[in-house]
């Protein structure tokens, strides 16, 4: 019969311990072992991957952390701009594209151009204005020259001249409330009057863009979507049970599940004043930060939305770290290349995507999240092979 490694270890430390029980150096090796590491204590607790097996296994991890325990409530939504810092730019006129100055993902600033559009209608306004402009300057110099000849010219021509002037005036500021009606800026004689710049109105990204030189717009064709995406909104919707009991100024848990393994602090901005009747549930806004810019408009996530006053803290981490091993649960902590170590906890209360852990962690360590599964595999697989090798 085959002897298990573990059977023969014991056997030589019986040996080993009965040839030198006598010796005065056995407290000094008991005290040396007793302050060895975790690991070296228990090494059937450390899990060794192959690296080839390693590399399959896109293992991602998370910091144990230690938050407010409460009742709460999850809720699912979408990520969105904030819409105090977003901005979208049409054409206020129908006009042709002629050059296209901005593309998605360009950091734009206020006022920058973003394209160059041509308009006939924008050109004959321009024209008009040019044509006032000159008439009403003929007419003041016209007036001036005979005011300078009263006495010598008759009164009516002076009070004609007046009137051309005012009539010329009046011309001018028309055809400027008809060019600003456009959209337009004046232009000089020299420049092309049927062209113009199209400009953003504050600092951001270009998130979307729809224009294409050569193109035809209407005012109503939306061509640039601009945004500060330094923080965004996320919309969940809360059953009315739970919405009136969500307080503005509280502190959200969120999860996305294009970021496993990663979790998201926000703050409650607005809870909505009006029920869906169809879903019966209360939009909820929340603040959220994007300083690592891993966050993106239209990505789904869930909400964990504190109900009430909170309570004590807890230890939390994310729930697919936590697997079921042997007779327990167990999390995976990463140890060097291709070594994890397996250690026991106990598991308390779902927190909405996170799991309350009540003994075997500390905050600031860190577990595996995605990989944990394939991990739970293995180490059922290497205990399986122990067990039988024993027998």
């Amino acid at each position: 019969m085959r002897t298990a490694p573990a059977v023969l270890l014991a056997v030589l430390a019986v040996a080993c311990g009965g040839k030198n029980g006598s010796n005065a150096k056995d407290g000094h090796e008991e005290r040396t072992a007793a302050s060895e590491p975790r690991a070296a204590e228990a090494p059937d607790n450390l899990l060794r991957i192959d690296p080839e097996m390693l590399r399959d296994l896109r293992v991602t991890t998370s910091v144990v952390e230690s938050r407010p325990s409460g009742e709460g409530v999850t809720a699912l939504g979408e990520i969105g701009v904030n819409e105090e810092k977003y901005a979208e730019v049409g054409s206020p006129i129908s006009a042709r594209i002629r050059e296209v100055l901005a593309g998605i993902g360009d950091v734009v600033a206020p006022g920058q151009p973003l394209a160059v559009l041509e308009s006939v209608d924008l050109g004959k306004a321009r024209a008009e204005v040019i044509a006032a402009r000159a008439r009403a300057d003929v007419t003041q110099q016209s007036l001036r020259r005979k005011r300078g000849l009263e006495g010598i010219v008759p009164r009516r021509e002076v009070e004609e001249a007046q009137a051309a002037a005012v009539a010329a005036a009046a011309d001018l500021r028309a055809a400027e409330t008809g060019l600003r009606a456009l959209g337009g800026e004046a232009a000089t004689e020299a420049e092309d009057t049927a062209r113009f710049q199209l400009r953003g109105s504050l600092a951001g990204i270009v998130i979307d863009r729809d224009v294409a030189r050569g193109q035809m717009v209407e005012p109503t064709h939306t061509l640039f979507r601009i945004a500060d995406l330094s923080r965004l909104w996320l919309t969940v919707h809360a059953f009315e049970r739970d919405a009136v009991r969500v307080s503005p100024g509280s502190t959200a848990r969120v999860t996305l599940p294009a970021l496993p393994g990663r979790a998201f602090t926000g703050r409650v901005m607005l809870v909505g004043r009006r029920v869906e009747p169809s879903s019966r549930t209360v939009a909820v806004r929340i603040d959220l930060g994007n300083e690592e810019d891993f966050l993106r408009p239209g990505m789904s996530a869930t909400a964990w939305l504190p109900l009430g006053a909170g309570g004590a803290m807890v230890v939390a981490v994310p729930a697919a770290s936590v697997q079921r091993l042997h007779d327990g649960w167990a999390v995976f902590l990463p140890r060097g290349e291709g070594v994890f170590e397996a250690r026991p906890v106990g598991r308390g209360r779902d927190l909405g995507g996170e799991v309350e852990i009540v003994q075997g962690l500390t905050p600031g360590e860190t577990v595996v999240v995605e990989g944990a599964f394939l991990l739970k595999a293995e180490a059922e697989k290497a205990r399986g092979e122990g067990e039988h090798h024993e027998h």
